[in-house]
């Protein structure tokens, strides 16, 4: 196995992957930001076949990288999480916080000395709570993986309206994809270049150790 890796590494037909700062022409840029998650991505689809990332977290340092796209999965994963639960508790607290808020105004007892004040300011907090959980929870996600190793190469997830910020870029993504997925060789050829792309992604950082061996042991026993 130590030799396939040797081989594959080694071979002289290696794809070449331009530096995102040398791009000669830029088809498309998105800028996404998630303020609840306090994650930044910036795309940009460069050269027909190479995707450029710079993601940023909370607490961690940025992140920069470029995908080859003839070594991605042409189909975009694009899910969408709503957190019903918490969108049910929301409501129902709501509710609950209207039905006080009449019956503290239809009594003839001064509002201000109600018996259920305290209450609705209770559920009031609480339905505010539950909301916020809910907007964190309810998420749509982007996702790339490679081919054959289906290592993961780009995740996204930000609240509702991800999708929509990013409609025009991920259509021409699409596009992108399927003109790079036309560019193929041999399937052994198609192993070799993701094998190797695969460690180029470990050493710029976005693939951990764990990733890079789990994604080689699944191009190898396609190798073999």
């Amino acid at each position: 196995m130590r030799a396939s890796e040797h081989i594959v590494l080694e071979s002289s037909d290696e794809l070449r992957v331009p530096h995102l700062k040398s791009a000669r022409r830029t088809h498309a840029r998105v800028l996404i930001r998630s303020g609840l998650r306090r994650h930044t991505l910036e795309l940009s689809l460069f050269d027909y076949y190479f995707l450029g990332v710079r993601t940023k977290r909370a607490l961690s340092n940025a992140l920069e990288y470029v995908v080859d796209l003839r070594l991605v999965d042409p189909s975009l994963r694009l899910t969408r999480h709503v957190a019903w639960r918490w969108l049910a508790v929301t409501l129902g607290l709501a509710i609950l916080f209207g039905v006080s808020v009449w019956y503290i105004g239809s009594s003839s007892e001064p509002w201000s000395q109600h018996r259920l004040i305290p209450v609705s300011a209770v559920l009031l907090v609480l339905a505010g709570v539950a909301g916020f959980i809910c907007a964190y929870r309810t998420t749509e996600t982007l996702a790339l993986y490679s081919v054959h190793g289906r290592a993961r190469l780009l995740q996204f997830t930000g609240g509702l309206g991800t999708f929509r910020r990013m409609r025009q870029f991920t259509g021409k993504l699409a596009a992108h994809l399927r003109i790079a997925t036309q560019c193929k060789g041999s399937k052994a050829a198609q192993l070799r270049h993701e094998l190797r792309e695969h460690f180029r992604l470990k050493e710029t950082g976005l693939l951990s150790e764990e990733d890079y061996e789990a994604s080689k042991l699944r191009i190898l026993r396609q190798h073999g």
